[in-house]
């Protein structure tokens, strides 16, 4: 019997097709055929997405054998297409998603809904789901079946008459348009209910609802009263035109998002001060006796050395009053936001009774009407007093200077600054005389010269 011989070479293709036959089947044994897409299943074939914790989801299962961008969808019997995802990349592996019945936003034939519908229930009805993946060279595999939904929530949480009641607000407490109201309707209870600013860089500045008779997130009516954070002292965002965006989502998962504009201008905390010169009195007064019937003057320094603007209003500096005469007689009454610098004294009937602006023509800018310290200017502010009597009980009496955020507040620093003790020199009775009339030097009337 004759030995048959084999080469070495042809033994090595011989087992190369073994080893290669084998990886191919036991690659076949763990990770089945070629297909891009497989394994997909949809839990349940109807859901009731109402919230009440009873079918209110199924869960959407699938498995790629290699990268792939993966839209999943329905179509409802007309044949409208609903996405759920729509050709989000994803990699090689196993994925499951809960499907609640929420899909991405959209609009029914002859529906206008205001905003951006972000995501929405569908309605009830049969549809046909379908899964479908395509890999990196084109390849698209799908898989389909049926869902029924049924007993869903009929009601989208719209934002209806979306409003701010200014378009361009100065927060910084000077009395004018400090402050924006926002309101809208909100047609059903929400589980989420936000609304901010929107920077340029991607910052949100949470404006935070003034609860009223309807409490928040709530259906009805909803106020949102915004100044810029400044009454707590806060900076507000940076002067700029910036949407005012409200979100709402329901417990269900259906999102509406809808924006406004809203400009900022002269936005800041005011700061002020009376300022302390390197030398001498901060609050200079002419004489520390006065005979009645004179006048005592004073001199003082005002600074702006914030960032905003503060508004200010007279009667002018250099106005001289009458020691029994106030603010209220000349007919400058009390204007909310506005600064003065003020002088007062012990025992007096009402809170710093004589009161300037914190600067004169020069010194001021006029925006819209109103008169302005501007950022870093300071001011000269002169003024006096004609004794007409006695100030107060006591003879000297102490007097000082304060610097009035008027309705807001006398801040510590500026409240009764460098106290001189003043003596009114009064001869006895017999010797007494009235001091002469003069006319009271009153607030012109608009459109007065």
């Amino acid at each position: 019997m004759s030995e048959r011989k084999y080469s070495p070479a042809l033994v090595g293709i011989i087992g190369l097709i073994v080893v290669v036959t084998a990886v191919a089947i036991l690659w076949r044994v763990v990770n089945g055929d070629s297909s891009l897409l497989r394994n997909v299943s949809v839990q349940k074939t109807l859901i009731t997405p109402n919230a009440d914790q009873n079918e209110d989801a199924t869960t959407i299962a699938y498995e790629l054998s290699r990268n792939a961008a993966v839209s999943i969808y329905f179509e409802d019997e007309a044949g409208q297409r609903y996405y759920f995802r729509q050709q989000k990349p994803r990699g090689a592996g196993e994925y499951r998603v809960t499907f609640s019945g929420v899909v991405d936003g959209y609009t029914l034939p002859g529906e206008s809904i205001d905003g951006d519908v972000q995501t929405r229930l569908l309605p009830d009805g049969l549809y046909t789901w379908t899964v479908a993946a395509t890999d990196d060279k084109g390849i698209t595999e799908e898989v389909q079946g049926q869902l029924e939904i049924a007993d869903a929530d009929p009601v989208f949480p719209e934002l209806r008459a979306f409003s701010i009641d200014k378009p361009i607000f100065t927060p910084n407490r000077d009395g004018i348009s400090d402050r924006a109201l926002i309101q809208f309707f909100l047609t059903k209870e929400v589980d989420q209910l936000r609304v901010f600013l929107q920077g340029p860089d991607g910052l949100e500045y949470p404006v935070e609802e003034l609860e009223l008779d309807v409490p928040a997130r709530a259906e009805g009516w909803h106020y949102y009263d915004y100044e810029g954070g400044v009454d707590d002292g806060a900076t507000p965002p940076p002067d700029g035109t910036y949407p005012v965006v409200v979100v709402a989502q329901d417990i269900e998962g259906q999102r509406i998002q809808v924006e406004n504009e809203l400009t900022i201008q002269y936005g800041g905390v005011p700061r002020a001060r009376i300022f302390p010169p390197p030398n001498g009195d901060t609050l200079q007064m002419s004489a520390t006796a006065v005979a009645i019937c004179d006048t005592l003057y004073f001199t003082i320094t005002v600074e702006n050395y914030g960032t905003t603007p503060i508004r200010t209003t007279g009667p002018e500096p250099g106005t001289i009053y009458d020691s029994d005469w106030n603010y209220n007689t000349l007919g400058w009454h009390t204007e909310s936001g506005a600064f003065r610098l003020a002088i007062g004294y012990e025992n007096e009937i009402s809170n710093y009774p004589y009161r300037w602006a914190v600067g004169g023509a020069d010194d001021l800018q006029e925006i819209d009407g109103y008169t302005y310290l501007m950022p870093g200017e300071r001011a000269v502010v002169t003024g006096g007093i004609r004794l007409t009597n006695v100030f107060g009980d006591r003879n000297p009496q102490p007097v000082w200077a304060g610097l009035i955020h008027e309705d807001v507040e006398i801040s510590e620093f500026n409240n009764r600054v460098d106290s001189h003790s003043i003596l009114v020199d009064i001869p006895d009775e017999a010797h007494i005389s009235e001091c002469p009339a003069r006319d009271i030097p009153i607030k012109p009337v608009d459109g007065d010269q």
